[in-house]
């Protein structure tokens, strides 16, 4: 395949990765605030739907793992991006709670497929070229999301502004529509890459003992990081944030989240060890905390640049690492493991926030929390040796 392809192919698994991320996961905090209003949720109830999304995101990549050996990544790519777009125009459709928490759950086990296999699809692409390898990986974690929040972050809140919070329900036929407008092309990559051996071959035994550093520091990053992209828009309408300034940090923080590949690009081409994904998770803590820690206009900005140019980095940290350390045959199940590592521990990120909030009447309390476990995270991550 020429490098041109390759390229075009990227930009199809990158759009797979807007809708699986930058829509079906993260647009849910643009239209909380609305939605929480008209449905009178407390922060619990709230933070539960994004725990509903990730325990399907854990039942997800559950069955990667088993299916990987069984079904070409490019199909459980393509299944996962057509049935993640359907539950996006699905949400939509009724408010009931149980109804919500169906379709969230759904669209976590649909996402999970789709975002495990494009991050290994995409490690294969370059293979002889390590630092465009390295820069294909970041962009497709960070332009894939970071447009989805673009997109999502220009578009609902002055829509919601607009027509009022009883509008929430058009929010989501909006994404779903666009994500449908994006299915094409990528499902056209995943065609691409049918032929491909990178998951099908029978992998060695994983060292999952010399990998528990990074392994722990993912999972630092699964119990912080949904903090802040759960509650942002919650805790900036807390301190009477007016829609435009809403709109305005949401397509900045997208923005950063689509430069900061050019930002990690060498770092990640460089180290074989946990120091990236160790400094990633240093710059998420402190783009957490600064909004609460000082409150104001130019911090929200800072906070919102600073954490977009390192949140989707540490997916491309742990795909960087195991292209690094192991086999071709392996990086499948590697990334399938480091998913459900991150699956499990950002159950637990909304709903204890939510609980937290709730219990001091303030949601900050529950951002300063995240940052305090990401911190954690990034010092374990730091004693992970190359392999």
């Amino acid at each position: 395949m020429t490098p041109t392809r390759q390229w075009l192919v990227l930009v199809g698994l990158a759009l797979g990765v807007t809708v699986t991320n930058g829509f079906a996961r993260f647009a849910y905090s643009l239209l909380l605030p609305a939605m929480q209003s008209e449905m009178g949720w407390s922060y619990a109830q709230a933070g539960w739907l994004n725990t509903a999304n990730a325990l399907g995101y854990i039942g997800g990549a559950a069955l990667t793992m088993a299916f990987i050996r069984h079904i070409s990544p490019s199909s459980l790519f393509a299944f996962g991006l057509i049935t993640t777009t359907i539950s996006l125009l699905a949400t939509g459709m009724n408010d009931a709670l149980w109804w919500q928490s169906l379709w969230r759950i759904f669209a976590g086990v649909c996402g999970a497929m789709s975002f495990a296999t494009a991050g290994a699809l995409t490690a294969g692409l370059f293979q002889n070229d390590p630092r465009r390898n390295a820069l294909a990986i970041a962009i497709l974690f960070g332009v894939g999301g970071g447009l989805g929040i673009v997109l999502a972050g220009s578009a609902l809140p002055l829509m919601l502004d607009a027509y009022g919070p009883a509008a929430w329900p058009i929010g989501w036929v909006i994404i779903g529509m666009i994500s449908l407008i994006f299915l094409p092309v990528g499902l056209w990559s995943a065609t691409q890459l049918r032929t491909a051996p990178l998951l099908l071959s029978l992998a060695r035994p994983l060292p999952v003992r010399r990998m528990l550093p990074e392994f722990a520091g993912y999972a630092g990053f699964g119990l912080g990081y949904i903090v802040y992209l759960t509650f942002l828009s919650a805790w900036m309408t807390e301190q009477d944030a007016g829609a435009p300034f809403i709109a305005m940090i949401w397509v900045l923080l997208g923005l950063s989240i689509c430069f900061s590949p050019f930002v990690w690009r060498r770092v990640l081409a460089r180290h074989a060890s946990g120091l990236p994904l160790s400094l990633i998770l240093v710059g998420i803590a402190v783009g957490s905390a600064l909004p609460v820690l000082a409150p104001g206009s130019l911090t929200s900005i800072v906070s919102a640049v600073v954490f977009g140019l390192s949140v989707f980095m540490a997916p491309s940290a742990v795909t960087n690492f195991t292209r690094k350390n192991l086999p071709a045959e392996s990086w499948g199940h590697a990334i399938s493991l480091f998913t459900v590592v991150f699956a499990v521990a950002q159950t637990l990120g909304p709903i204890g926030a939510g609980l937290l909030g709730d219990f001091f009447g303030n949601i900050g309390f529950s951002l300063l929390a995240a940052a305090g476990l990401l911190l954690i995270g990034a010092v374990i991550a730091s004693f992970q040796k190359p392999l």
